[in-house]
C-alpha cells in the first residue's frame, strides 16, 4: 500500500532544507529518543497538503483508507472521535434533527449536543440486565420513533461500548430506514471490526455516519481517528463539518500514524484477528472454570469478578504486581484490551498471569450497581451547562439540576445530564462509581 504522508515526510527529514517555518523545534528534539519523531512533525508546507482542504498526499492516504473500510468516504481525525462525534451532530444540527440517543453515550456526545443546542430523547438499557449490561432492543428506538410523530429525527449508538458489548446495528439501520431517520454510531473501540471474519463495523451493516478511534486498537497514536461515511447524502461534507471544531494544526506524527496504519490494515490485520480470536478463545476455554468472561468482542476480555464473588481491584492488583497493567478495574470488572497488532506471544503471557493469579482473599459477595433510573429533566442541556453552577457533594445534591457533565467510565453511562433532576437513587450511582461531588445549577 503507498503510504504519502510518510513519504513525503521523510524526504523532507531527510533533504536538509533549511526550516524557516513552524514548528518552533525545527526538527531537533530535545533528547536522542525522540529525534526521528521530531524530524517528520511539519506544518503544512508546499506539498504537504492541508487537513481540512486534503487535495494531495493526505487526500491520497484517505481515499486509501476509504477503499480499505469499504466505504464512500474516510477522512481522518487528529481529535479522536470526539472531533468526529461533533462532526456528525454538526451535520444533524443543520438538518434540524432531534437525536434518538442510547444512554450509553461518550462524554463528548454530551458536550457537542450542548454546544450545538441539540434536543436529546433518551433510549435506557434492558432495566433486567442492569447498567453495564448495554442491552438495547431496536424495538426501543422504533417506538420512540414513532412517538415522535414525524419529527425529523436521527438515532446516535454506541458499539461497541467500553466493555467490548456489541449493539445489534443491523437491526438497528433497518429501523432507522423505516422513519428516514440517518444512523449514527460511535464505533470508538471497534475500528478493527471492518477486518474480522464476519464484517462487524457498522459501516457494514447499515450505519449512515461512523467515528472509529483508531489509537484503541489499532497501532495508531493517541488521539488517531476516523470519519466514515456510506451516505451519498453526506459525502464531500466531512471536511467542512469537522472544521467547524478541529484544530487549525493538526500533527503530522499522527497523520503518518494513520498513513502507515493503511500498510498494516492491507497486509496483516485479517491474518492477525484471526490468530487473536482463537487465541483469545483458548484462554476463555482453558480458564472458564476459574474466571467468568463477559461477552464482548475479540479485543476485549471482561472479567465479570462481581459474579465470581470477586472485587476486580484485587485481580488487578495481583496482574499489576507480576507485569500486567489492566485497562480498567472497578468492584465489578477488570478489562484487558488487546491490539489488532497484538503479537502471539503477549496473549500467551496473558493467559500464563491470568493462571498465576490467586483466589480473592475474601470472596464475598460483591456490592453491585444500584438499579438504573429514568430520569427527568426540567431544563435543556445546553441552558443547564451554561448555566452559573455550584460544586456539591453528592449528598447535598438531591433535588437540584445538574449542570456540569460526568460520565463514570465505567458504566460510561452518564447517571445524571445537564437539565435533570438529581435523585437520591442517582446519587447512590454516583457514590458506586466513586463520584463524590457534582456541578448543580445555581439559581
Amino acid at each position: 500500500m503507498e503510504t504519502p504522508i510518510f513519504d513525503f515526510l521523510t524526504n523532507y527529514a531527510n533533504s536538509g532544507t533549511l526550516r524557516m517555518h513552524m514548528p518552533g523545534h525545527k526538527g531537533l528534539a530535545p533528547i536522542e529518543s525522540l529525534s526521528s519523531a521530531y524530524e517528520l512533525d511539519i506544518t503544512e508546507i508546499a506539498g504537504a497538503d492541508s487537513l481540512f482542504e486534503a487535495e494531495r498526499i493526505i487526500r491520497k492516504s484517505e481515499e486509501n483508507a476509504s477503499h480499505l473500510f469499504g466505504t464512500l468516504e474516510t477522512v481522518y481525525s487528529c481529535g479522536g472521535s470526539t472531533l468526529s462525534i461533533q462532526a456528525m451532530l454538526y451535520l444533524m444540527k443543520q438538518e434540524r434533527r432531534t437525536v434518538v440517543a442510547m444512554r450509553t453515550v461518550h462524554r463528548s456526545f454530551l458536550n457537542a449536543c450542548i454546544l450545538l443546542g441539540l434536543r436529546v430523547v433518551w433510549v435506557y438499557p434492558d432495566e433486567e440486565n442492569g447498567i453495564l449490561s448495554g442491552e438495547y432492543s431496536p424495538a426501543a428506538f422504533e417506538k420512540c420513533l414513532t412517538a415522535l410523530e414525524g419529527e425529523r429525527a436521527c438515532v446516535y449508538a454506541t458499539s461497541p461500548d467500553y466493555t467490548g458489548h456489541m449493539t445489534d446495528i443491523k437491526s438497528l439501520a433497518h429501523v432507522c430506514r423505516k422513519f428516514s431517520a440517518p444512523l449514527l454510531v460511535d464505533n470508538a473501540h471497534g475500528s478493527h471490526l471492518m477486518f474480522t471474519e464476519e464484517k462487524l463495523h457498522p459501516m457494514s451493516l447499515g450505519a449512515d455516519l461512523c467515528c472509529d478511534s483508531a489509537h484503541k486498537t489499532l497501532p495508531c497514536l493517541t488521539g488517531c481517528g476516523y470519519l466514515h461515511t456510506s451516505s451519498e447524502k453526506y459525502n464531500g461534507r466531512l471536511k467542512q463539518a469537522m472544521s467547524i471544531f478541529g484544530s487549525t494544526s493538526p500533527s503530522y506524527l499522527m497523520l503518518c500514524s494513520l498513513d502507515l496504519c493503511n500498510d498494516f490494515l492491507e497486509n496483516n490485520i485479517s491474518g492477525n484477528l484471526r490468530m487473536i480470536s482463537d487465541k483469545v478463545n483458548s484462554i476463555k476455554t482453558a480458564l472458564k472454570d476459574r474466571y467468568i468472561f463477559r461477552k464482548s468482542e475479540p479485543l476485549h476480555i471482561a472479567i465479570d469478578t462481581a459474579a465470581m464473588g470477586w472485587d476486580g481491584r484485587v485481580l488487578a492488583d495481583q496482574l499489576t504486581a507480576i507485569g500486567c497493567y489492566p485497562e480498567y478495574a472497578g468492584r465489578e470488572m477488570v478489562l484487558l484490551l488487546l491490539s489488532a497488532a497484538e503479537k502471539q506471544e503477549n496473549i500467551l503471557r496473558l493467559q500464563d498471569m491470568l493462571t498465576r493469579c490467586e483466589d480473592c482473599p475474601d470472596n464475598k459477595p460483591v456490592q453491585k450497581a444500584p438499579a438504573f433510573p429514568k430520569m427527568q429533566s426540567v431544563m435543556s442541556m445546553r441552558e443547564a451547562a451554561l448555566s452559573p453552577s455550584r460544586l456539591l457533594p453528592v449528598e447535598e445534591a438531591v433535588g437540584r439540576v445538574c449542570a456540569g457533565v460526568h460520565v463514570p467510565c465505567p458504566p460510561a453511562v452518564p447517571i445524571v445530564i445537564s437539565g435533570e433532576v438529581i435523585t437520591e437513587q442517582a446519587t447512590e450511582i454516583l457514590k458506586f462509581y466513586g463520584v463524590d461531588s457534582i456541578e448543580t445549577v445555581d439559581i
